[in-house]
Protein backbone atom coordinates (compact mmCIF):
# COMPACT_ATOMS: atom_id res chain seq x y z
CA UNK A 1 0.00 0.00 0.00
CA UNK A 2 2.94 2.29 0.84
CA UNK A 3 4.71 1.65 -2.83
CA UNK A 4 1.02 2.14 -4.25
CA UNK A 5 0.60 5.10 -2.86
CA UNK A 6 3.96 6.73 -3.27
CA UNK A 7 3.10 6.17 -7.30
CA UNK A 8 0.14 7.70 -6.90
CA UNK A 9 1.70 11.27 -5.51
CA UNK A 10 4.63 11.05 -7.98
CA UNK A 11 2.02 10.54 -11.22
CA UNK A 12 -0.55 13.08 -9.33
CA UNK A 13 2.52 15.73 -9.37
CA UNK A 14 2.88 15.07 -12.68
CA UNK A 15 -0.64 15.87 -13.35
CA UNK A 16 -1.39 12.16 -14.90
CA UNK A 17 -3.88 11.36 -13.23
CA UNK A 18 -5.50 9.65 -16.56
CA UNK A 19 -2.79 6.90 -16.19
CA UNK A 20 -3.19 5.63 -12.76
CA UNK A 21 -3.55 2.25 -11.70
CA UNK A 22 -6.35 1.21 -8.92
CA UNK A 23 -4.85 1.02 -5.87
CA UNK A 24 -7.16 0.29 -2.77
CA UNK A 25 -10.71 1.39 -2.13
CA UNK A 26 -12.40 4.49 -2.60
CA UNK A 27 -11.95 5.46 1.65
CA UNK A 28 -8.73 6.99 2.40
CA UNK A 29 -6.96 5.34 5.26
CA UNK A 30 -7.82 7.74 7.85
CA UNK A 31 -11.30 6.65 6.71
CA UNK A 32 -12.40 9.75 5.09
CA UNK A 33 -14.79 9.32 1.58
CA UNK A 34 -12.76 9.88 -1.22
CA UNK A 35 -14.89 11.86 -4.07
CA UNK A 36 -14.18 13.73 -7.60
CA UNK A 37 -15.29 16.63 -9.55
CA UNK A 38 -14.85 16.43 -13.50
CA UNK A 39 -15.34 20.00 -15.40
CA UNK A 40 -15.81 20.19 -19.13
CA UNK A 41 -13.01 22.78 -19.80
CA UNK A 42 -10.25 24.68 -17.79
CA UNK A 43 -12.35 27.98 -17.61
CA UNK A 44 -12.37 30.48 -14.77
CA UNK A 45 -16.05 28.91 -13.78
CA UNK A 46 -14.35 25.78 -12.89
CA UNK A 47 -12.12 27.44 -10.75
CA UNK A 48 -15.17 29.14 -8.82
CA UNK A 49 -16.06 26.04 -8.46
CA UNK A 50 -13.18 24.12 -7.26
CA UNK A 51 -13.42 26.47 -4.50
CA UNK A 52 -17.10 25.10 -3.24
CA UNK A 53 -15.65 21.88 -3.56
CA UNK A 54 -12.86 22.62 -1.74
CA UNK A 55 -15.06 24.28 1.11
CA UNK A 56 -17.49 21.62 1.30
CA UNK A 57 -14.81 19.03 1.63
CA UNK A 58 -13.48 20.97 5.02
CA UNK A 59 -17.01 20.99 6.25
CA UNK A 60 -17.93 17.73 5.31
CA UNK A 61 -14.50 15.97 6.30
CA UNK A 62 -13.84 14.47 2.74
CA UNK A 63 -11.53 14.07 0.44
CA UNK A 64 -12.03 15.98 -2.82
CA UNK A 65 -9.87 15.73 -6.38
CA UNK A 66 -11.09 17.94 -9.07
CA UNK A 67 -9.83 17.96 -12.35
CA UNK A 68 -10.19 20.36 -15.34
CA UNK A 69 -9.21 18.72 -18.57
CA UNK A 70 -6.68 21.31 -20.46
CA UNK A 71 -10.14 21.22 -22.90
CA UNK A 72 -13.28 20.60 -23.67
CA UNK A 73 -12.61 16.92 -25.62
CA UNK A 74 -14.50 13.57 -24.74
CA UNK A 75 -11.61 11.39 -24.45
CA UNK A 76 -9.67 13.55 -22.34
CA UNK A 77 -12.65 13.93 -19.72
CA UNK A 78 -13.30 10.19 -19.88
CA UNK A 79 -9.94 9.33 -19.50
CA UNK A 80 -9.90 11.13 -16.60
CA UNK A 81 -12.95 9.49 -14.81
CA UNK A 82 -11.74 6.16 -15.76
CA UNK A 83 -9.04 6.71 -14.02
CA UNK A 84 -10.74 7.86 -10.98
CA UNK A 85 -13.32 4.76 -11.25
CA UNK A 86 -10.31 2.58 -11.24
CA UNK A 87 -8.99 4.08 -8.23
CA UNK A 88 -12.04 3.60 -6.32
CA UNK A 89 -13.28 6.59 -5.88
CA UNK A 90 -16.33 6.96 -3.67
CA UNK A 91 -18.04 8.81 -6.29
CA UNK A 92 -18.21 10.78 -9.04
CA UNK A 93 -19.97 14.80 -10.70
CA UNK A 94 -19.25 15.33 -14.32
CA UNK A 95 -20.01 17.97 -16.40
CA UNK A 96 -20.94 16.04 -19.76
CA UNK A 97 -19.19 17.46 -22.50
CA UNK A 98 -21.61 15.32 -25.58
CA UNK A 99 -24.49 13.59 -23.63
CA UNK A 100 -25.60 11.50 -26.30
CA UNK A 101 -21.93 9.89 -27.08
CA UNK A 102 -21.03 9.24 -23.52
CA UNK A 103 -24.27 7.50 -22.30
CA UNK A 104 -22.76 4.52 -22.45
CA UNK A 105 -19.65 4.91 -20.96
CA UNK A 106 -21.34 6.81 -18.11
CA UNK A 107 -23.74 3.99 -17.81
CA UNK A 108 -20.60 1.75 -17.05
CA UNK A 109 -19.52 3.58 -14.46
CA UNK A 110 -22.80 4.88 -12.87
CA UNK A 111 -23.01 1.07 -12.02
CA UNK A 112 -19.27 1.23 -10.35
CA UNK A 113 -19.27 4.52 -8.37
CA UNK A 114 -22.08 7.24 -7.54
CA UNK A 115 -22.29 9.19 -10.39
CA UNK A 116 -23.73 12.74 -10.70
CA UNK A 117 -24.05 15.43 -13.12
CA UNK A 118 -23.91 19.14 -13.06
CA UNK A 119 -23.73 21.83 -15.33
CA UNK A 120 -24.36 20.07 -18.18
CA UNK A 121 -26.53 16.93 -18.04
CA UNK A 122 -27.04 13.55 -19.26
CA UNK A 123 -30.20 12.02 -17.86
CA UNK A 124 -29.90 8.68 -19.20
CA UNK A 125 -26.78 7.98 -17.84
CA UNK A 126 -27.84 6.44 -14.47
CA UNK A 127 -26.80 9.41 -12.99
CA UNK A 128 -28.57 9.96 -9.25
CA UNK A 129 -28.96 13.69 -9.56
CA UNK A 130 -28.45 16.83 -11.88
CA UNK A 131 -27.16 19.78 -9.87
CA UNK A 132 -27.51 22.72 -11.90
CA UNK A 133 -30.00 25.96 -13.55
CA UNK A 134 -33.08 24.81 -15.79
CA UNK A 135 -30.59 25.81 -19.04
CA UNK A 136 -33.45 26.31 -21.14
CA UNK A 137 -35.09 28.89 -18.58
CA UNK A 138 -31.78 30.09 -18.20
CA UNK A 139 -31.58 30.63 -22.31
CA UNK A 140 -34.89 31.94 -22.15
CA UNK A 141 -33.38 34.89 -20.00
CA UNK A 142 -30.56 35.83 -22.21
CA UNK A 143 -33.51 36.32 -24.77
CA UNK A 144 -35.24 38.48 -23.11
CA UNK A 145 -31.99 40.64 -22.65
CA UNK A 146 -31.40 40.50 -26.23
CA UNK A 147 -35.41 41.62 -26.70
CA UNK A 148 -34.38 44.65 -24.25
CA UNK A 149 -31.56 45.35 -26.07
CA UNK A 150 -33.47 45.29 -29.70
CA UNK A 151 -36.79 46.10 -28.94
CA UNK A 152 -37.86 46.72 -32.69
CA UNK A 153 -36.04 43.71 -34.27
CA UNK A 154 -32.83 42.98 -35.53
CA UNK A 155 -29.78 40.50 -36.43
CA UNK A 156 -29.41 38.15 -33.37
CA UNK A 157 -25.66 36.21 -33.73
CA UNK A 158 -25.79 33.42 -31.15
CA UNK A 159 -21.65 32.12 -30.06
CA UNK A 160 -20.80 28.79 -27.99
CA UNK A 161 -18.48 26.57 -27.41
CA UNK A 162 -19.88 23.42 -29.29
CA UNK A 163 -23.50 22.32 -29.42
CA UNK A 164 -23.05 18.53 -28.17
CA UNK A 165 -23.56 19.20 -24.44
CA UNK A 166 -27.66 19.58 -23.44
CA UNK A 167 -26.30 22.82 -21.57
CA UNK A 168 -25.18 24.39 -24.80
CA UNK A 169 -28.40 22.79 -26.98
CA UNK A 170 -31.25 24.20 -24.35
CA UNK A 171 -29.52 27.38 -23.48
CA UNK A 172 -29.89 28.55 -27.02
CA UNK A 173 -33.11 26.47 -27.87
CA UNK A 174 -34.31 29.16 -24.84
CA UNK A 175 -32.71 31.72 -26.91
CA UNK A 176 -34.61 31.05 -29.88
CA UNK A 177 -37.67 30.78 -28.64
CA UNK A 178 -37.80 33.07 -26.38
CA UNK A 179 -36.87 35.66 -29.63
CA UNK A 180 -39.79 33.79 -31.80
CA UNK A 181 -42.33 33.76 -29.07
CA UNK A 182 -43.27 29.63 -29.57
CA UNK A 183 -41.51 26.69 -28.39
CA UNK A 184 -39.45 24.55 -30.41
CA UNK A 185 -38.77 27.51 -33.16
CA UNK A 186 -36.10 26.58 -35.96
CA UNK A 187 -34.68 28.48 -38.63
CA UNK A 188 -33.50 31.87 -39.13
CA UNK A 189 -36.19 34.06 -39.11
CA UNK A 190 -37.75 34.34 -35.32
CA UNK A 191 -40.54 36.98 -35.68
CA UNK A 192 -38.96 40.38 -35.70
CA UNK A 193 -35.39 38.79 -34.81
CA UNK A 194 -33.43 37.19 -38.18
CA UNK A 195 -30.79 34.35 -36.50
CA UNK A 196 -27.38 34.76 -38.20
CA UNK A 197 -26.88 31.80 -40.57
CA UNK A 198 -30.20 30.37 -38.74
CA UNK A 199 -27.75 28.38 -36.25
CA UNK A 200 -25.02 28.31 -33.50
CA UNK A 201 -21.97 29.45 -34.17
CA UNK A 202 -19.23 27.08 -32.65
CA UNK A 203 -15.61 27.27 -31.81
CA UNK A 204 -14.67 23.74 -30.65
CA UNK A 205 -14.08 25.89 -27.00
CA UNK A 206 -10.85 27.59 -28.18
CA UNK A 207 -10.72 30.91 -27.09
CA UNK A 208 -8.95 32.27 -30.63
CA UNK A 209 -11.25 30.56 -32.81
CA UNK A 210 -13.87 32.76 -30.45
CA UNK A 211 -12.71 36.12 -31.58
CA UNK A 212 -12.05 35.30 -35.47
CA UNK A 213 -15.55 33.91 -35.53
CA UNK A 214 -16.71 37.09 -34.11
CA UNK A 215 -15.13 39.22 -36.19
CA UNK A 216 -15.97 37.45 -39.58
CA UNK A 217 -19.77 37.74 -38.29
CA UNK A 218 -18.80 41.52 -37.49
CA UNK A 219 -17.60 41.95 -40.98
CA UNK A 220 -20.94 40.48 -42.17
CA UNK A 221 -23.88 42.31 -40.39
CA UNK A 222 -21.56 45.29 -37.59
CA UNK A 223 -22.68 47.89 -40.14
CA UNK A 224 -26.91 47.14 -39.72
CA UNK A 225 -28.25 49.20 -37.31
CA UNK A 226 -30.00 46.35 -34.99
CA UNK A 227 -26.82 43.94 -34.04
CA UNK A 228 -26.93 41.71 -31.27
CA UNK A 229 -24.40 39.18 -30.32
CA UNK A 230 -24.94 36.49 -27.74
CA UNK A 231 -22.01 34.34 -25.94
CA UNK A 232 -23.32 31.57 -24.18
CA UNK A 233 -19.95 30.04 -22.45
CA UNK A 234 -18.16 31.97 -20.00
CA UNK A 235 -15.51 32.68 -22.63
CA UNK A 236 -17.68 34.24 -25.71
CA UNK A 237 -18.98 37.37 -24.19
CA UNK A 238 -15.12 38.85 -23.26
CA UNK A 239 -14.17 37.00 -26.96
CA UNK A 240 -16.98 39.02 -28.30
CA UNK A 241 -16.34 42.02 -26.59
CA UNK A 242 -12.43 41.88 -27.57
CA UNK A 243 -13.65 41.58 -31.46
CA UNK A 244 -16.41 44.54 -31.44
CA UNK A 245 -13.23 46.36 -29.89
CA UNK A 246 -11.00 45.46 -32.43
CA UNK A 247 -13.69 46.86 -35.57
CA UNK A 248 -14.30 50.06 -33.42
CA UNK A 249 -17.87 48.49 -32.65
CA UNK A 250 -18.02 48.49 -29.27
CA UNK A 251 -21.00 50.12 -27.76
CA UNK A 252 -22.52 50.27 -30.85
CA UNK A 253 -23.32 46.53 -31.79
CA UNK A 254 -25.54 44.77 -28.22
CA UNK A 255 -23.90 42.15 -26.33
CA UNK A 256 -25.74 39.72 -24.16
CA UNK A 257 -23.67 36.88 -22.06
CA UNK A 258 -23.09 34.40 -19.92
CA UNK A 259 -21.32 33.73 -16.29
CA UNK A 260 -19.29 35.72 -14.52
CA UNK A 261 -15.55 35.74 -16.20
CA UNK A 262 -14.62 38.78 -15.02
CA UNK A 263 -13.97 40.89 -18.63
CA UNK A 264 -17.79 40.38 -19.07
CA UNK A 265 -18.75 42.13 -15.11
CA UNK A 266 -16.31 45.26 -16.25
CA UNK A 267 -17.79 45.14 -20.08
CA UNK A 268 -21.44 45.30 -18.23
CA UNK A 269 -20.23 48.07 -15.78
CA UNK A 270 -18.52 49.99 -19.04
CA UNK A 271 -22.11 49.81 -20.57
CA UNK A 272 -20.51 47.84 -23.66
CA UNK A 273 -22.55 44.63 -22.28
CA UNK A 274 -26.35 44.31 -22.19
CA UNK A 275 -25.95 41.91 -19.26
CA UNK A 276 -25.19 38.34 -18.19
CA UNK A 277 -26.92 35.12 -17.09
CA UNK A 278 -25.34 33.83 -13.72
CA UNK A 279 -25.24 30.32 -12.15
CA UNK A 280 -23.73 29.46 -8.97
CA UNK A 281 -20.48 27.38 -10.00
CA UNK A 282 -19.40 27.84 -6.06
CA UNK A 283 -22.49 26.48 -5.42
CA UNK A 284 -22.55 23.64 -7.66
CA UNK A 285 -19.08 22.49 -6.57
CA UNK A 286 -20.50 22.73 -2.67
CA UNK A 287 -23.60 20.88 -3.61
CA UNK A 288 -22.03 18.02 -5.85
CA UNK A 289 -19.84 17.51 -2.94
CA UNK A 290 -22.35 17.35 -0.19
CA UNK A 291 -24.52 14.88 -2.75
CA UNK A 292 -21.59 12.58 -2.71
CA UNK A 293 -20.37 12.58 0.53
CA UNK A 294 -24.06 11.96 1.86
CA UNK A 295 -24.10 9.05 -0.57
CA UNK A 296 -20.52 7.80 0.52
CA UNK A 297 -22.26 7.72 3.89
CA UNK A 298 -25.39 6.09 2.83
CA UNK A 299 -27.92 9.22 3.15
CA UNK A 300 -29.83 9.78 0.53
CA UNK A 301 -31.71 12.74 1.36
CA UNK A 302 -29.66 15.49 -0.53
CA UNK A 303 -31.16 14.36 -3.92
CA UNK A 304 -33.48 16.25 -4.11
CA UNK A 305 -33.51 20.30 -4.16
CA UNK A 306 -30.32 20.28 -6.73
CA UNK A 307 -31.60 23.02 -9.01
CA UNK A 308 -29.83 26.11 -8.73
CA UNK A 309 -31.50 28.94 -9.65
CA UNK A 310 -29.59 31.18 -12.36
CA UNK A 311 -29.52 35.25 -12.05
CA UNK A 312 -29.38 38.42 -14.19
CA UNK A 313 -26.43 40.47 -13.67
CA UNK A 314 -27.18 44.19 -15.90
CA UNK A 315 -25.69 47.52 -15.64
CA UNK A 316 -28.08 48.98 -13.53
CA UNK A 317 -29.47 46.22 -12.05
CA UNK A 318 -33.06 45.80 -13.18
CA UNK A 319 -34.50 42.84 -14.87
CA UNK A 320 -36.09 42.72 -18.62
CA UNK A 321 -39.90 42.61 -19.00
CA UNK A 322 -40.89 39.62 -18.13
CA UNK A 323 -38.63 38.74 -16.24
CA UNK A 324 -38.99 36.76 -13.27
CA UNK A 325 -35.84 36.14 -11.75
CA UNK A 326 -33.04 38.15 -9.64
CA UNK A 327 -31.57 40.50 -10.90
CA UNK A 328 -28.64 42.94 -9.51
CA UNK A 329 -26.03 45.12 -9.77
CA UNK A 330 -22.20 44.42 -11.35
CA UNK A 331 -21.15 45.31 -7.29
CA UNK A 332 -23.33 43.32 -5.32
CA UNK A 333 -23.13 40.65 -7.60
CA UNK A 334 -19.08 40.55 -6.60
CA UNK A 335 -20.10 41.83 -2.77
CA UNK A 336 -21.78 37.91 -3.05
CA UNK A 337 -19.29 36.14 -4.32
CA UNK A 338 -16.67 37.82 -2.25
CA UNK A 339 -19.28 36.48 1.03
CA UNK A 340 -19.28 33.14 -0.74
CA UNK A 341 -15.96 32.77 -1.62
CA UNK A 342 -14.15 34.82 0.48
CA UNK A 343 -12.51 36.16 -2.50
CA UNK A 344 -12.88 39.60 -4.42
Amino acid sequence: MRACARLLGIVAVAGGLAALPACGGGKTSGGKPRVAVVTNNPELFWTICESGATQAGKDLDVEVTFRKPEKGDVPIQMDIINALVRQGYDGIAVSVIDAQNQTPDLKRIAKETTLITMDSDAPESGRICFVGVDNYEAGKSAGRLVKQSLPDGGTVAVFVGQMSGDNARQRFQGVVDELAGQKDAKGAQLGKYTLFRGEAITDNSNREQAQNNTRQVLETIGGQPNVCLVGLYAYNPPAILEAAKSKGLAGKVKIVGFDEDEKTLAGIEAKEITGTVVQDPYGYGYKSVEILAAEAKGDHSKRSGTNVPHRLVTADGTAPAGESVQSMTVSTFRADFAAKTGKK
